[in-house]
């Protein structure tokens, strides 16, 4: 075999249509056993396969078609399938042809004819095709039956009325029950596109197709196992003991050899679960599978980065998967580092308590390599440690100091970052350290480093004593900073000169900041929020130190983890580029379909609560139902729960604001606005009024603006979960 291959390579030279036109003509003439024939045909393939046009000699290619040799027939297909589009005055020539080889005893030839008119989508080759495709649909030869379910999507995709007129989806109904399981897979795989086709064919399965699926399950090749168990997804349990049935049936795909057959058995038992009410049950597959998505991690890289994304979607619905299998993810030296960010990112969703320590000390190696990004990474991943296990945060932080110490360039202001976080999460426990992290504030040359900085001097300027040299200091650069920086500084000056508006240091710097923020700069965000904090100092100081002092939410892991009803939604798409890129494939790939949970009786309370319905839009002519395979399509949709409250850490003392009767007369003076600028104001507690004044009328305009980053998670996300609650 290896050695006509090698034979035929010399054929791949650019040739003149004359000449081959001639060589074809010469062997009609003499050549009795084809094998001219055969040669020239060789060269015109291989011109087609280098891109030269070949269209030319359509005409003489399409008189070897007569030819009774099989070679000789696929060769002239493809030419057909190549130039047949581009030649709809000249395909007629070849419909007789056609024709009889749709009739010819050899099932090949029978497979290859109506193969090749399926390809050709052109109304006279569609015409002639439809009574051959229904034949062939029924033929005694199981190859020609399998080839004939493709070739009904080909004519559903150039015209879906006809192929809907002419019964032939009614037909691959009818494979799904045939004892061939080639013949199966291939109805399926047919049905299955056709039935994400946008045209209003619903494609449903009931319980006793789903169990005959099953059946032909072994006997199916490595695809015909992905595609019958993708198909699995459109059957709907309407009780939990089904479910719990055909998940054992499935369970036993996990010990494929291809990853993707694991990979789409795993879709299918994420999906059977939500029908399920056996915790134990629900537990045990849990179980099972873990061995196999750890098995995927030792293919090449780039199946190991496919399952990694993959996992990653299924421990945040499912932790229970790998709670105990955090070593596994450890990072080797020789990955590239797509796989060590998927695998860093696993390691923070597995630990908690039991494993931080481990985890910790292997973020601590990841943090001393030489690779930036992945150093940064794994800096950030400490910080997100120490605040998802409050046990570990301890010995987070000493090995943010001690990375810290380092002064490595990229790793000190990502420390900091994730030490402002910290700050947030744990009120009042590390203020200790910040003298240490003010030793490193000339280092900071990255915006969002700097700002944290920053916020951490503003938040805590009551207990450091040259904050107001500090901010001065960063106020050098004030208008050539990023935005970022420059809203971090103006909200640090105002909380500065909250504690100590006594100081007339901090008077003039809070002055200073409000003057450019108002004045000087073009940013319509940071010019607002100065007017706004101007005129509360103004105003009042007190009410200005209850807005910018106010307490904050504590922050929480659990806004990283998607949200449950998406999460349901994306795991339909398990194995696909959806699992990839963590986005459904409706929003990247034109004209996808969307895959949602079904609601029916068996779908557990959980999982229903935060379904999220799926909108199919189709107008009544065209929604065609295809009886027999299973129930019709409900609509039914539930309402949502109410929202979960969130727990607010409020043991943090408030801080102290300054009173209305002390400063205020001597804060009122020093921040009173220009007469060309502002009204007079002549009483602390009214509300200045001016005809021509924009800002006389914006009470409680700003009532909502959160100043400080990062926002806390949303009302009804933040309720800590254990694994026994995700696992409905």
């Amino acid at each position: 075999m290896s050695g006509q291959h090698g034979q035929d390579a010399k054929f791949f030279q650019r040739g003149k249509i004359e000449e081959f036109r001639t060589e074809l003509q010469a062997a009609e003439a003499k050549d009795k056993k084809f094998l001219k024939r055969k040669i020239v045909l060789k060269k015109i393939v291989a011109n087609i396969t280098m891109g030269n046009d070949m269209s030319p000699l359509f005409t003489d290619v399409v008189q070897c078609l007569g030819t009774p040799l099989l070679e000789i027939k696929k060769m002239v297909y493809l030419f057909l399938v190549s130039y047949g589009r581009s030649k709809p005055d000249q395909i007629h020539l070849v419909i007789p042809s056609f024709l009889q080889d749709c009739n010819d005893r050899n099932p090949l030839i029978r497979a290859l004819a109506i193969r090749t008119m399926s390809y050709i989508p052109i109304p006279v080759v569609t015409e002639s095709l439809s009574d051959q495709l229904r034949h062939c649909l029924k033929d005694r030869d199981p190859y020609v039956r399998k080839t004939a379910a493709i070739c009904v999507v080909k004519v559903y995709t150039a015209e879906p009325r006809r192929a809907e007129k002419n019964g032939f989806v009614e037909l691959l109904r009818d494979l799904m029950l045939d004892p061939n399981a080639t013949v199966v897979s291939n109805a399926v795989a047919a049905l299955s596109e056709i039935g994400d086709r946008h045209d209003g064919v619903i494609f449903k399965l009931n319980l006793t197709i789903a169990n005959k699926l099953l059946t032909a399950l072994g006997e199916s090749s490595e695809w015909g196992q992905i595609y019958i168990l993708d198909c699995l997804l459109r059957y709907v349990p309407e009780q939990h003991e089904d479910a719990e049935q055909m998940a054992e049936r499935v369970i036993i795909q996990l010990q494929h050899a291809n990853s993707a057959v694991v990979l789409t058995a795993i879709k299918v038992l994420l999906y059977l679960m939500n029908y399920m009410g056996d915790r134990q049950t629900i537990d045990y597959i849990c179980k099972k599978m873990g061995p196999p998505s750890v098995t995927l991690l030792s293919s090449g890289p780039e199946v190991q980065y496919v399952a990694l994304r993959n996992i990653l979607l299924i421990i945040q619905r499912r932790p229970a998967v790998l709670k105990n299998d955090v070593k596994v993810f450890f990072c080797k030296y020789n990955d590239p580092i797509y796989v060590k960010l998927a695998k860093l990112e696993i390691m923070y969703r597995l630990a908690r308590e039991e494993n931080a320590k481990e985890v910790l000390a292997e973020l601590y190696e990841y943090a001393t390599e030489v690779d930036i990004d992945f150093v940064r990474k794994a800096v950030r991943s400490i910080g997100r440690l120490a605040i998802k296990v409050e046990p570990a945060a301890d010995s987070c932080i000493k090995t943010l100091l001690g990375l810290i110490e380092t002064k490595v360039s990229y790793v000190v202001p990502e420390a900091i970052i994730v030490i402002k976080d910290i700050f947030r999460r744990y009120p009042g426990k590390y203020e200790g350290i910040i003298p240490t992290l003010c030793e490193h504030l000339d280092a900071l040359e990255e915006p969002e480093a700097k700002a944290a900085m920053i916020w951490i001097v503003g938040q805590f300027a009551d207990k450091i004593d040259n904050a107001d040299e500090l901010l001065d200091d960063l106020l050098y650069t004030f208008k050539e900073d990023p935005v970022e920086v420059q809203l971090a500084l103006l909200t640090a000056a105002v909380k500065l000169f909250v504690y100590k508006s006594q100081s007339d240091a901090t008077k003039e710097l809070v002055h200073k900041v409000l003057k450019w923020a108002t004045e000087e700069v073009d940013n319509p965000d940071l010019r607002d929020r100065g007017f706004m904090y101007w005129r509360l100092l103004a105003i009042n100081p007190a009410i200005a130190g209850e807005i910018v002092l106010a307490e904050k939410p504590a922050i929480t892991t659990d806004s990283d983890r998607m949200d449950r009803g998406a999460l349901d939604q994306l795991l339909l798409h398990t194995g696909t580029l959806g699992s990839i890129y963590h986005k459904n494939p409706e929003t990247f790939i034109r004209n996808a379909a969307g895959k949602a949970l079904i609601d029916s009786p068996a779908l557990n309370a959980h999982s229903r609560a935060v379904r999220i319905p799926l909108s199919r839009n189709v107008t009544e002519p065209t929604t065609v139902t295809v009886a027999g395979p299973g129930p019709p399509e409900t609509h039914t949709q539930k309402p949502s729960p109410p929202p979960i409250p969130v727990d607010i850490d409020t043991s943090k003392p408030p801080p102290p604001i300054p009173t209305e009767s002390s400063p205020s007369s001597e804060s009122k003076d020093l921040l009173e606005m220009d007469e060309t600028t502002s009204p007079d104001i002549d009483d602390d507690d009214a509300v200045p009024s001016m005809a021509n004044d924009p800002y006389s009328n914006i009470d409680g305009a700003f009532g909502n603006y959160m100043a400080d980053e990062p926002q806390p998670m949303a009302a009804g996300k933040g309720s800590r979960r254990d694994l026994d609650d995700l696992l409905f």
